[in-house]
């Protein structure tokens, strides 16, 4: 029988019946049962809480029955509330995690004195409706009222607000923009916080107002501060995934793929970040199938050198040792000649076979100065970075990725100029063919050489960016990139570390990849 199994329900429905029925039989024994559920919330929910599933036509109302990753998050919150610190909740469909931040909200308005709980989404229904138990606060209500007496403290209920008047507790609720204007919080909960409409204005409303904010929502795209959040290394993360929830197994979810839109599945169920978004040229989970994907750094060492606008934008240096990138940087300080002298240095030091960078634009400033470096090595004049070891046999190559000059062969019988539109569309489909054949030998869907995959770090920006261009057709049917000024439409930064890692997947004097 499953955790939810109708039979195991009504069992524990008559095991609370006997057990009230002892507590008010021996009344001395409440005073210690209060004092254990107040350090024990996931017992307290499992005893006395109720949930409701209109689905379940035959029990609607059951007995709010955790199992083991849901006991994991009851304590993860606790601990985020005990620790003063943020949180961010990556969910799957239908896990319950909004129920479960109710149930702790209300286990802690009976026993945590003075705890003000705030509660926010994008819409006003999402947070109270009188009557929808798909809000959040009628689920507490559900739940309060189904507690006990001998456990319910003198409450006052109204619109978006509960208060135990015993203690001075409170669970208070905002919507949109109003998020964060309601007064200060021990803790807020901002549920679907990546489908905020202005989410910048409510992070900002919300710092000085909590010393914890848990984020809970399932991904919606890789521009969103959630995103942001969720790969920063900055906060602690909770993954709830529907392999956790022991009533679905892979007949589930063969199910759900033949009855939901595949954009749905993924985006819902698989957390899939680039989901919610049409075309994305590198999905999230081909990129984070690549995170650290043991493979061997060996074979042509290349960098590729992303070179700023100065003072408007980063440069950024990828080094790669064969399908590895070793290390990703970034700066802003110093002129195109200074950055060039910096990474001719590193690329020397390194041992560097190649360095790629992109000679149109601010970029044609960087070929006659890292020649000129070149040319002093190589007549052997008195020069420190020779002295420091500097490799003079550095391949400097320029790159222009609006080129249209595609000679090789793609595929057998596919030339690349009669499928992409420029140099930039074929690196972009080049390194995304290098994240699929990743992401199908981990998954253990089809085995590659481990020349075609790819192992990058896991560097936050660097894995936001991969995954937001989207790939197009011209008229002539040609695969080309996403141009940086549509992606800035869409609120995206030029993304300097993906277009430094792009640049390194060029292969000179290869006209067939297979």
């Amino acid at each position: 029988m499953g955790i939810n199994d109708n039979s195991v329900m009504r069992m524990q429905l008559k095991s609370r019946i006997l057990r009230i029925r002892y507590i008010r039989a021996h009344p001395g024994v409440l005073p210690s049962l209060k004092k254990y559920y107040a350090r024990h919330c996931s017992d307290f929910i499992k005893d006395w809480m109720i949930t409701y599933d209109p689905r379940n036509l035959d029990l609607p109302y059951m007995p709010f029955l955790l199992w083991d990753r849901q006991i994991e998050l009851v304590q993860w919150i606790n601990d985020r509330v005990d620790k003063r610190e943020d949180g961010l909740v990556e969910k799957t469909r239908d896990w319950g995690v909004s129920y479960i931040s109710i149930a702790w909200s209300v286990w802690a308005l009976l026993y945590k004195p003075g705890i003000k709980i705030g509660f926010g989404s994008r819409k006003e229904k999402l947070v109270d409706e009188i009557g929808n138990p798909d809000s959040l606060f009628e689920k507490a209500r559900i739940i309060l009222e189904c507690i006990p007496v001998e456990f319910k403290p003198d409450m006052s209920a109204s619109h978006m607000k509960i208060i135990n008047r015993s203690n001075g507790c409170s669970i208070t609720g905002e919507a949109g923009d109003n998020i964060g204007r309601g007064g200060r919080n021990t803790v807020y909960f901002k549920d679907e916080s990546a489908f905020y409409e202005r989410p910048q204005k409510i992070d900002a409303a919300l710092s000085m107002n909590s010393d914890v904010k848990i984020d809970i929502s399932t991904p919606c795209g890789m521009g969103n501060p959630f995103s942001t959040k969720r790969f920063s290394n900055k906060y602690p993360v909770f993954v709830c995934d529907w392999r956790d929830d022991p009533r679905k197994d892979q007949e589930w979810y063969d199910k759900q793929t033949a009855i939901l839109e595949p954009w749905i599945v993924a985006q819902e169920i698989d957390r899939d970040y680039s989901a919610s978004i049409e075309g994305i040229c590198i999905p999230a989970k081909y990129v984070m199938a690549a995170i650290d994907f043991p493979l061997k750094a060996e074979g042509i060492k290349v960098a590729g050198f992303d070179v700023a606008d100065e003072g408007q934008d980063a440069n950024a240096l990828t080094l790669r040792h064969g399908p590895v990138v070793t290390k990703i940087m970034e700066w802003r300080v110093g002129t195109t000649t200074q950055s060039t002298r910096k990474v001719v240095s590193i690329c020397g030091e390194g041992g560097y076979d190649r360095m790629h960078y992109e000679s149109n634009g601010v970029g044609a400033g960087v070929k006659g100065e890292a020649g000129a470096i070149q040319d002093k090595l190589e007549e052997d004049v008195d020069s420190k970075l020779e002295e420091a070891g500097v490799n003079s046999k550095l391949n400097v190559v320029g790159l222009n990725p609006g080129s249209t000059y595609l000679p090789g062969v793609w595929l057998p019988g596919k030339l690349e100029k009669d499928m992409f539109a420029n140099l930039r569309a074929k690196l972009w489909w080049s390194l995304r063919r290098r994240f699929k054949r990743t992401y199908e030998q981990k998954m253990g869907i089809q085995e590659w050489d481990e020349e075609f995959c790819i192992s990058i770090p896991n560097d936050n920006q660097l894995i936001l960016e991969l995954s937001q261009p989207k790939v197009e057709q011209n008229e002539a049917g040609k695969l080309l990139i996403e141009s940086k000024k549509k992606m800035k439409s869409r609120g995206i930064k030029s993304g300097n570390k993906a277009d430094s890692l792009m640049l390194t997947e060029y292969q000179p004097n290869v006209v067939f990849v297979a």
